[in-house]
């Protein structure tokens, strides 16, 4: 089969596309056709090794341990192990493989049974690759860390990116009123997929305007934690999910102080892949709440050309990779 491999670190062009064995399935894995995969953030990171912290998180130390990556995918189902019970050949499938080995640059993947789900039925592949991590990402910061509730006022910060695009729709389906902040060229897609109210962040700086939200999440940039907080209201949370290390890295040190001395909580999110919350998101996808928002597809022959155009930060939603 034909895959993307790396085994060094450096810039995207480290990846080659080379002819490696199709994988065999273990006792609780499906292998599955690749049909798309969507690039993440994880997979940068990983081709540069950069930032160091990665290495030390498994990426390996002097070199890659995972040769081929890819996290998203989508696909059918061609072979299963022999006590795989879930899924069976010809399945229309997607998931998560963050937590396990990757693969999905790749025309095939083993994966386990508990890291997939089958795909949105009013979903192509290209739209079912799009939405894995980003959408738990967004859903489990608004869920579960934010605790949302209908009525409230939600903010999310890089509402036009992959993660962002996502959690404007899943905030509209709890009932929430949704302020999107976004480059400018980027305002009427962001009205267009739900969101209440839009910010030009070039023209404006929500964290002085004076309104407060109850919830906000986000996904991209940097803002002082003490910004993030100005705009909370009382009983506010914010949520981080993405952006610099210095956005990740504060609420991970100042987060829990700050939330133990007042009534405002600042969090920090790790997904957690899980075949409930890919439930979930096939529920909203085929109840058309939500729909994955794609800035361009690339061919697995071009996923380093992927990775640059989706490291240069302005890609509108998700970059696809199709795989022929």
């Amino acid at each position: 089969m034909k895959a993307i491999v790396y085994t060094k670190y450096g810039p995207p062009d480290v990846l080659q596309l080379k002819e490696v064995e199709i994988p065999t399935p273990k006792d609780d894995e499906v292998l599955i056709r690749v049909h798309a995969t969507s690039v993440v953030y994880s997979d940068l990171a990983f081709v540069r090794g950069k930032p160091f912290l990665v290495r030390l998180m498994g990426s390996g130390l002097l070199k890659p341990r995972h040769k081929i990556l890819g996290v998203d995918v989508a696909g059918r189902v061609e072979a299963v192990g022999r006590n795989a019970e879930q899924f069976h050949p010809g399945d229309e499938v997607f998931g998560d493989l963050s937590g396990y080995r990757r693969g999905g640059y790749a025309q095939y993947v083993c994966a386990p049974e508990k890291a997939l789900g089958l795909k949105p039925a009013n979903c192509s592949f290209e739209e079912a690759a799009a939405v894995p991590e980003s959408a738990l990402v967004a859903l489990q910061g608004l869920r579960d860390k934010g605790q949302i509730q209908p009525g409230q006022k939600v903010l999310v910060n890089g509402a036009s990116g992959g993660i962002g695009t996502f959690a404007v729709q899943i905030a509209k389906s709890f009932g929430a009123e949704v302020t999107g902040v976004c480059s400018t060229r980027n305002l009427d897609m962001v009205r267009s997929i739900g969101a209440d109210h839009v910010i030009d962040y070039t023209q404006e700086d929500f964290t002085k305007t004076g309104k407060r939200y109850d919830l906000i999440l986000a996904t991209a940039g940097y803002r002082s934690l003490f910004d993030y907080k100005r705009a909370l209201s009382p009983n506010g949370i914010y949520v981080v999910t993405g952006g610099s290390m210095a956005q990740i890295f504060q609420p991970m040190l100042l987060g829990p102080w700050i939330s133990m001395t007042g009534s405002k909580k600042l969090v920090n999110l790790i997904v957690k892949p899980n075949q409930e919350d890919l439930a979930f998101m096939k529920e909203l996808i085929e109840a058309g709440k939500v729909k994955p928002v794609i800035d361009r597809c690339y061919p697995l022959s071009e996923v380093a050309e992927a990775l640059r155009y989706y490291g240069e930060g302005h890609a509108r939603g998700k970059v696809v990779i199709t795989v022929e």
